[in-house]
């Protein structure tokens, strides 16, 4: 066979190949099927969530280093108005702790610690708000790219049995497309949201740890006596 026999006869495997390479992100991602919605729908949302979470966890992890001093000056100095004034103008979990506080003052010791707990615990769980989304996605998404992948080889082996002695691996192309692609992109978005929700249960659990330090310091400031 002359050189020229073998650049014809290698000319049709170099042009598909060309094909598949010149293949986009949209078509390959076309091409898992109506299992791309949910998978889409769900990157969307857990994305959305991050980003606003992200703000409002910096918004109550920021508070001005000066408010418990203030706080103290105030109650030493019998300004309690004064005091629940100050924990109304700061827009913060822990003012709106301090100030459950300070509305408290005057009972036992033990009613005032739960008071302000309470209201800690309900900032925190403002502050989670949408975790159970990022949860449900970082387990849910790899399940739905496997039922993805479960429906592509289904369909590549009808479209194989449909296609009897003439059967080729073009056959086989769209149902083998589809399974692959939906498991990455199931993959890929589990592990988004889960690294996006741990991140963010990192950064919830420093707002705890501040919020459990202004309590302490809120109770020893009733605890200590007046000068």
């Amino acid at each position: 066979m002359t050189a020229l026999h073998l650049i014809l006869a290698q000319a049709p495997a170099a042009t598909a190949g060309e094909v598949v390479a010149n293949e986009s992100l949209w078509d390959l991602t076309l091409k898992g099927g109506w299992i791309m919605i949910p998978l889409a729908l769900l990157a969307i949302v857990s994305i959305y969530i991050f980003f606003e979470r992200i703000f409002a966890i910096s918004q109550a992890a920021h508070e001005d280093n000066d408010f418990m001093q203030k706080i103290k000056n105030f109650i030493h100095a019998g300004q309690i108005d004064e005091a629940r004034q100050l924990c109304k103008n700061t827009n913060s979990p822990s003012s709106r702790m301090i100030d459950k506080g300070i509305s408290r003052i005057g009972r036992p010791m033990n009613d005032v610690l739960i008071a302000v707990e309470n209201v800690g615990n309900i900032e925190i769980s403002k502050l989670e708000k949408g975790f159970s989304w990022l949860a449900t996605t970082a387990a849910g998404a790899p399940m739905i790219g496997f039922l993805g992948t479960v429906t592509g080889m289904v369909q590549a082996f009808m479209a194989l049995a449909g296609a009897g002695s003439s059967a080729n691996v073009t056959v086989l192309s769209q149902g083998i497309y589809e399974a692959l692609v939906t498991t990455v992109a199931g993959l890929i978005v589990g592990i988004i949201a889960m690294f996006a929700y741990n991140f963010l249960s990192s950064r919830v659990k420093k707002v705890m740890n501040k919020l459990e330090n202004s309590t302490m310091e809120f109770m020893d400031l009733l605890n200590e006596p007046a000068k």
